[in-house]
Formats: structure tokens, C-alpha cells, sequence
């Protein structure tokens, strides 16, 4: 691609007792006559700790060194100012993060990326799965896949699956398994991996997921490595426990549409799925709750039938009493226990389900945790779902952790009532409560979490610890918890002779695995505790997990690699962070404010292998600088979407500007506006250019497609450069650009200007203006596309998101410590915004709403790094899989 040539990638992945550790190297070669800049870009699974990175070019090796991040400032700070991506890994989907590194070789030089990474392998539904991302983007020569499986208990079953595998391909996966030892290779040849028979692209774009279990003969497995142990507790056979379970749902008016019915869909085929010895209700939340049943009732097929009933007649509105339906639940739970209307030996459990954020009622996220903790004072746990991207996640992973249980995003795509299935057939199978694993305190220091409120069936508890004696190789274990018909309780012992019996085969073991096995685990539930922590405690908490991290080299979200690149690259250092949920919530005390805004989308596609950039540009009005003597009065249109295409998000009170990337693809489909109050979304979907512009590094994307939807009008509106469809109900209307049209009906005007634009104005006061670009029919590159703009955006609720809607309110920033930056003309700064420290850069961006020709430069601060910490949540929160 582009003259570089990946003539190798290799992905080996070695498994020790489900502790996987895992080797991606790629080799390329620049086949050009000039430098070319090569990508390496990988994604990784977000449960993995990249441990060591390198670069070889020509026989000399760049290598990754891991540092706290605030050691690594100074370097992360320089490559910002040089216009460097700062991030290396970001999120990139459901289960992964992407990891990118690029790098400037000469013609003919060879270069060799390696990537290690770690992680401990999760038992779900009764098996083991490791999930490898398959990407080259071209064809490679040497591509291979190698996993090599060890497990002292022995493997009962081995499997592997491709998303991508054709029939062909299917007989390229060699696998086999005998006793504890497995293996899987696959390796397409060239032809193999072809779409077709004389076709360049590939077909290896997709998921390769590898799956095992091993033999159990007792419920426990314990092994002990060179001071340190890990134990393994699975038990088989046991009857299962019966459930009462609370289902608190939102029912708010942003839940209306494809979320309510999803979720419906969903609740139907879990109440198939009930036991007849299980409890139940279900609980509704909008601005009022209302309840199924007053009290947890049997799932009799008599009571499910008349459940299926009442979920077929749940409806959206209002909005979002979320600590009143999650208290009615908890009530009725715990009276459920009180008055003993459940089984004594029975797991119970909540499951919550919210898109928003709590407005009505109590709203104050920490008097609701407070409350809730209180509540349930560690009787049971509380599992959040938290559906799209209008929620604020760091809430409701906080209140399930502080509560024993865990949170979930749900994301908003055609699959969603599947996801809601699959978190609740995780837990839908307890086999015992209050499971205890208790080891001898003198023995044993650092010891990671022992007790756990249930265990599910499929599942596994996995305890690690470190020896205080290193040299001791025996140990017993006191095993306790609640089964369904008795107590369970015994001892279990292992002695570090027998686990080396079980090593012989020590070609398969790498490196001190137990002992990072037992760094990994340790440093995943301290940054857990961290979550739910406070003062010094959470101090406590980081300092630990950041001494691990440094020690055993793994890249967590408080350590950053610095990646160092050859002198004659521009880019001397990369950093690779771990990414971390980032807070999505509003700051209340600007909420309140009025404002303007108005938000352009320029959109800039780096054909360089990998990325696209979109900008985001914020600019203000009222300055009397030169810069801005244009634009002194009040702007005519307050929000807008444009030029090729970028966004403009006004900061009255600063008289400044903001602006950050976004690094997309065209074809996605962006969500722009959502007001779950009014009903009204803006998604729009981008285009390219006819062709990729050889002679050019960046090529132009559009938007060429917009979607506005009223819910409560059931009204949608579909404008493209040729067409205008609006369908209201099952009725559809279609106009061309060459018709001028006004249409009203109730609570909606629509009007076509004739080649020009159209308005679109609601009934709650908000209008929208598509404007029309057209250029030569006959150019070679360029395509028509279209420009939003948004007036009256004040007439929409305080909970409006998407990229545009979510700066409809004000936002406020302070800029310290202003110094020299790489390019003279652009200094360099601090900028604090909705609490985070961000380094930025000044700059200018053309706004063409004045000027469609020549456009007017706008000054503003560039936030580097996709705009973390400035935009709510991360950027693939905002991609949506259809228009409405």
C-alpha cells in the first residue's frame, strides 16, 4: 500500500495456566524510491497490558521504554507540539484498543515492529477465550497465527473461529490437543487471503476467537511457582441456586424508538429463560416509577405470561428518577428478604438499565451512591447497564463496584437486545453465595481479592498471592460458601512438587508467569478499588498499583511508554497510554448559563495506511481583534456542520476558540444532535471523494448525507445532494433540489429553496438549514455535499448531546503557562477544562460560512488526542450504525 509492502506478520501467543502472553511482530519494507512513512496499527484487547514495544530499521532497534506518566510529560508534551498524536492506544471498539506507531524509512529499508502484550484469560460459559484482531490491510507473504496452549489440569476442548473464514479458509486452522498440551496455527497462503482470484484486497479483516476448557476432577487447582501461587476455584456439578432478581428499567423519553424496543425484545426472551423456583419484578423509572408487582413475585408460567403482558405495554417519556425506581427496587428486594417471602439459600441480584443521566427527583450522583450503598449494605450486588453514550459511565461503575457487582456499557447498535441477553445469562446461573477462599495469614502477603458475594456457573475465581517466605512450597486452603441445598466447606492442599510435576513440558512455560499472573490480577483490582476510593486511600492505592506496573512493565492507565524514533524523523517520541473510561457527564455549574455555538466539521483523511482527522473548530464572536472584526455582530446561523467539513463551537465568554481532531473513517455515521427531552437527533453520514488524490497526503471528506428526526412527531427527514425525503408515519414525500417547496403540517414547516437550501423548523422552536454545495459535474475529484446548520439551539433541553449538541451548552476553560512551542508562530499551553489538564497548542482554521470561496481564519487551541478530555466520553461513542 502506498509503496510499503508488509511482507510478514506473525501473531504467537503462548497460554500458561490462562495466563497468555502474546507476540505480534510485523516486517516492512519501503519499495519506493522516496522515504515513506510506515504504519504499524494493531488492536489489542482492553482486559491486556501492553509489556514491551520495539522498532528495528536497517538493523538497529528503537526500543519502548515504560515510565510513570508524569515522568513522561516532558516527552509527551514535545511530541504534541510537533503535531504528534500523543495517544498511541486508543479505544477502538466494543472489546478493543488500538494501538499505532508510525515511522519514516528510507527507500528500500526494512523495518520490524514487535509488540508484546499480557492478559489473564476469563472463564465465561464454560470456556477460555483469547480474541486476536485480524487486520494487515493488505496482503502479506509470511502471515501466520500461532497459539500454544499449557495446562496442567488438561484440556478437554479446543476450538477456533474466524469471523472472516471462508469454506477455504476453514481447513488452513490446524489444531490439535492431548492431555495439557494444545495448538492452533493458521496460515493462509497468499491466493488464500484474496477476496477473489485475481483481487488485492484482503479478505482477513475481522475477529479470530480461540476457546478451551480444561479437565476438573476437584473443584480447585493450585499451583506454586518460586514464591508465589495461584488458585484456581471452578466447581462442577453443583445444583443451582434459585434467583430473585430485580429489574430497575429506564423508561425515560431518550429510551424511545429502537432503545425501548430493543429492551423490550430483550426482557421477553430473558423471562423465557426464568426458573420456575426463581423471584422477580420489574421496575420502571421516568419522571414517575411504577412497579409491575408491590413485591417479588414467583415464576410461575402463569405469573411470566401475565409479565410478558405488562413489558409488551412499556412506553418512553418523561424524564430520568433514577434514584427513585433504583431505591423502590432495592426495597422491595430487601422486604422480600425480611419477610421471608424468598428462599433462604437463594442469590439475589439487581440489574439496572439507563441511557441518561438522573434529572428528576435526586440528582446529585454522590447522595444516590450514598443512599444506594446504604441500601444494600453488602447483602447483594447491583449491576449497571448503561445503554449509548449519553450516560455517565463513571457514576454507574462506581455505584455497582461499591455494591459487589460490576458495570456495562450497552452499545446502541442492531445487536443491542442481544447484548442485554448475553450480561444477563452471565449471571442468570448462581451456584453458591458468599464464597470465601481463606489462606493462612502468617504464610502469605499481597494477597488479591478471597471473597466473592456469588459464583456463577461457567465461570471461574481466580485468587493469587505471594509467599512471605519464598522459599515455601506448600499451602492449604479453606474453601467456604452457601450452595443451594447445604453450606459448602473443606480444605484444599498443593505442594510445589506436584506443580512441578505437572511443568515437565517447560518449552511451554515463559518466563515467571505465576508471578506476573499475580502482578496482572493485583494491578487490575487496585485500580478497580481506586474507582470507589477517596483521599488518602486512593493515594495508597495508586502509589501501589504504579510501583507494580513499573516493575513487572506493564502499560496501565498510570504508566505511558515513550517510544523513541530515529533523528531524522520528525516525531522524535510516542507516547502509549492506557486508555480509561473518560467522565461523561456536564459540569452542573455551567449548565445553567445561556450561550451560542457554532460548530463547522472539517474532516481530513491521512491516506497514509491508517487514519482520518476530523476537526472540531470553536470559535467565538464578539472579539475586536483584526482576526475577528467580521464577526462583531450576532452570527445568523448559531450552530453549523460545513466546508469539507468542520466544526465551529462558539466560547462567548472567553471571546476564544477550541478546536481537536478525530481520527475517522468515511462511511461512518456520526450522531450530532440528541435531545431525548424533544425527541430531536441529527446523525450524519460522511462521504469521500470520488478518487484518492495521488499527488495529495490528505483527502477531503463530506458530510453527503444528513438524517433529522422528531420522535414525538414521528417525523425523519433524509437529505442527500440529489434528494429530500421526509416520512412521517408510514408516509413518504420525496422533493429534488430542483423543486421549491413549503410544507406545513402540524408542529413541522419545511421549506425548499431551489438549489440553495432548505429550513427545517420544529415545534419546539429549534430549526435546521441544510445547505446545498454543488460543484462540476465533471470534476475529477471533488463530489457534491451538504452543510448543517442549527438555529434557535437554545430551544432544546439541557440534556441535548451528540458532537454538536453536547456544546449547545456553555463550556468554560482557563489557558496557563503559555511557552514556545515547535513552530514559532504556534505557542503551546495548559489548558484546564472540565477539570482535566490538557496540553494544547494555538493555531487557526478556516470558517467558509462567510466566505465559501477563500473562508476567514479563526484563531483558536487545538486539543491534541482526539479531544479526550474536552468532548464527553470517546469518540466512538458518537458513532451510530444507521441515520435514524
Amino acid at each position: 500500500v502506498n509503496g510499503v509492502e508488509i511482507y510478514s506478520m506473525k501473531i504467537d501467543s503462548k497460554v500458561t495456566s490462562r495466563f497468555a502472553h502474546n507476540v505480534i511482530t510485523s516486517r516492512a519494507v519501503n519499495r519506493g524510491n522516496v522515504s515513506k512513512e510506515v504504519f504499524f496499527d494493531v488492536d489489542l484487547p482492553k482486559t491486556a497490558f501492553i509489556t514491551n514495544f520495539s522498532m528495528t530499521i536497517d538493523g538497529v532497534t528503537y526500543p519502548g521504554t515504560i515510565k510513570e506518566k508524569e515522568a513522561a510529560k516532558k516527552q509527551y508534551e514535545k511530541a504534541v507540539s510537533r503535531g504528534q498524536t500523543a495517544g498511541l492506544v486508543k479505544a477502538s471498539g466494543r472489546k478493543t484498543e488500538k494501538f499505532t506507531v508510525s515511522v519514516n524509512i528510507k527507500a528500500a529499508s526494512k523495518v520490524t515492529f514487535e509488540l508484546t502484550y499480557e492478559e489473564l484469560l476469563k472463564r465465561q460459559f464454560g470456556k477460555y477465550e483469547m480474541f486476536i484482531k485480524v487486520k494487515p490491510k493488505q496482503l502479506v507473504k509470511d502471515f501466520e497465527i500461532e497459539v500454544n496452549i499449557f495446562e496442567p489440569q488438561g484440556i478437554t476442548e479446543l476450538e477456533a473461529e474466524g469471523t472472516f473464514i471462508t469454506n477455504e479458509l476453514q481447513n488452513t486452522i490446524k489444531k490439535t490437543f492431548s492431555g495439557k498440551k494444545g495448538h492452533i496455527s493458521f496460515k493462509p497462503t497468499l491466493d488464500q487471503q484474496r477476496t477473489c482470484a485475481n483481487c488485492s484486497d484482503s479478505v482477513l479483516d475481522g475477529d479470530f476467537t480461540v476457546r478451551y476448557d480444561v479437565k476438573r476432577t476437584t473443584p480447585d487447582n493450585l499451583q506454586i511457582v518460586n514464591g508465589y501461587f495461584v488458585h484456581f476455584f471452578a466447581p462442577t456439578n453443583l445444583p443451582k441456586l434459585s434467583k430473585n432478581i430485580v429489574f430497575v428499567l429506564d423508561t425515560s423519553g431518550s429510551m424511545y424508538g429502537r432503545e425501548i424496543q430493543q429492551t423490550k425484545e430483550a426482557l421477553l426472551k430473558i423471562l423465557d429463560d426464568m426458573k420456575e423456583d426463581d423471584f422477580f419484578n420489574l421496575i420502571l423509572f421516568d419522571s414517575e416509577i411504577s412497579t409491575w408487582k408491590e413485591t417479588l413475585i414467583k415464576a410461575t408460567p402463569e405469573n411470566l405470561d401475565e409479565a410478558r403482558q405488562f413489558v409488551r405495554r412499556i412506553s418512553a417519556q418523561g424524564m430520568t428518577n433514577l434514584h427513585g425506581g433504583l431505591m423502590r427496587g432495592i426495597d422491595i428486594l430487601n422486604a422480600a428478604h425480611e419477610k421471608n417471602l424468598v428462599p433462604k439459600r437463594s442469590a439475589s441480584i439487581i440489574i439496572m438499565l439507563t441511557d441518561g443521566q438522573p434529572n428528576v427527583g435526586v440528582s446529585n450522583t454522590q447522595e444516590i451512591e450514598k443512599a444506594v450503598k446504604k441500601a444494600i449494605d453488602g447483602k447483594y450486588p447491583l449491576y449497571n447497564l448503561g445503554f449509548g453514550s449519553g450516560v455517565d459511565y463513571s457514576f454507574l461503575e462506581k455505584m455497582a463496584l461499591e455494591n459487589k457487582g460490576l458495570a456495562r456499557r450497552i452499545f446502541p447498535d442492531s445487536d443491542a437486545d442481544l447484548q442485554l441477553q448475553g450480561f444477563y445469562n452471565e449471571v442468570s446461573n448462581p451456584m453458591l453465595i458468599d464464597v470465601e477462599l481463606n489462606y493462612p495469614e502468617n504464610e502469605i502477603s499481597d494477597l488479591t481479592t478471597n471473597s466473592f458475594k456469588h459464583f456463577y456457573d461457567g465461570s471461574e475465581i481466580v485468587v493469587a498471592g505471594r509467599f512471605v517466605d519464598s522459599n515455601q512450597n506448600h499451602l492449604s486452603v479453606d474453601v467456604k460458601g452457601e450452595g443451594a441445598q447445604d453450606a459448602l466447606a473443606y480444605t484444599a492442599q498443593q505442594d510445589a512438587e506436584q506443580t512441578a510435576q505437572a511443568f515437565q513440558e517447560q518449552q511451554y512455560i515463559f518466563g515467571e508467569y505465576i508471578e506476573r499472573l499475580w502482578a496482572y490480577l493485583t494491578i487490575e483490582q487496585l485500580l478497580e478499588k481506586r474507582i470507589t476510593a477517596t483521599g488518602e486511600e486512593k493515594e495508597n492505592l495508586t502509589a501501589q498499583a504504579l510501583a507494580l506496573s513499573l516493575m513487572y512493565k506493564f502499560v496501565t492507565p498510570l504508566t505511558s511508554m515513550v517510544v523513541t524514533k530515529p533523528e531524522e524523523n520528525d516525531n522524535e517520541e510516542g507516547i502509549a497510554d492506557k486508555p480509561t473510561e473518560v467522565l461523561n457527564m456536564y459540569l452542573q455549574n455551567l449548565l445553567s448559563k445561556p450561550g451560542t455555538c457554532v460548530v463547522y466539521a472539517k474532516l481530513l483523511l491521512i491516506v497514509k495506511l491508517i487514519s482520518i482527522k476530523l476537526s472540531f473548530i470553536t470559535k467565538s464572536y464578539g472579539q475586536t481583534s483584526p482576526l475577528y472584526h467580521t464577526y462583531a455582530s450576532a452570527p445568523t446561523w448559531y450552530t453549523g456542520v460545513d466546508g469539507d467539513p468542520h466544526f465551529i463551537i462558539s466560547v462567548p465568554q472567553k471571546k476564544d476558540a477550541i478546536c481537536f481532531n478525530i481520527n475517522e473513517n468515511p462511511g461512518m455515521i456520526l450522531n450530532l444532535i440528541n435531545d431525548p427531552v424533544t425527541g430531536i437527533t441529527v446523525n450524519g453520514e460522511l462521504i469521500g471523494d470520488k478518487r484518492a488524490n495521488s499527488d495529495a497526503k490528505i483527502q477531503n471528506s463530506y458530510f453527503g448525507k444528513l438524517g433529522i428526526a422528531n420522535k414525538h412527531l414521528d417525523v425523519k427527514l433524509t437529505v442527500t445532494p440529489e434528494r429530500i425525503t421526509i416520512q412521517n408515519g408510514d408516509e413518504k414525500t420525496g422533493f429534488t433540489w430542483l423543486d421549491s417547496v413549503t410544507l406545513q403540517q402540524a408542529g413541522l414547516t419545511l421549506i425548499v429553496n431551489r438549489k440553495k437550501n432548505l429550513v427545517l423548523s420544529m415545534g419546539s422552536g429549534v430549526s435546521f438549514v441544510v445547505v446545498l454545495h454543488q460543484v462540476w459535474k465533471k470534476h475529477p475529484l471533488h463530489q457534491d455535499f451538504l452543510g448543517l446548520y442549527t438555529l434557535k439551539s437554545n430551544q432544546l433541553s439541557e440534556q441535548t448531546h451528540g458532537l454538536l449538541g453536547q456544546f449547545f451548552r456553555p463550556i468554560d476553560f482557563t489557558i496557563l503557562e503559555i511557552h514556545p512551542g515547535s513552530d514559532p508562530k504556534k505557542p503551546d499551553a495548559t489548558m484546564i477544562v472540565k477539570n482535566n489538564e490538557l496540553t494544547v497548542t494555538r493555531g487557526w482554521q478556516k470558517d467558509y460560512r462567510r466566505d465559501p470561496n477563500h473562508g476567514v481564519d479563526i484563531p483558536c487551541w487545538f486539543v491534541h488526542d482526539n479531544g479526550a478530555g474536552l468532548i464527553d466520553g470517546v469518540h466512538t461513542d458518537y458513532i451510530v450504525s444507521s441515520l435514524f
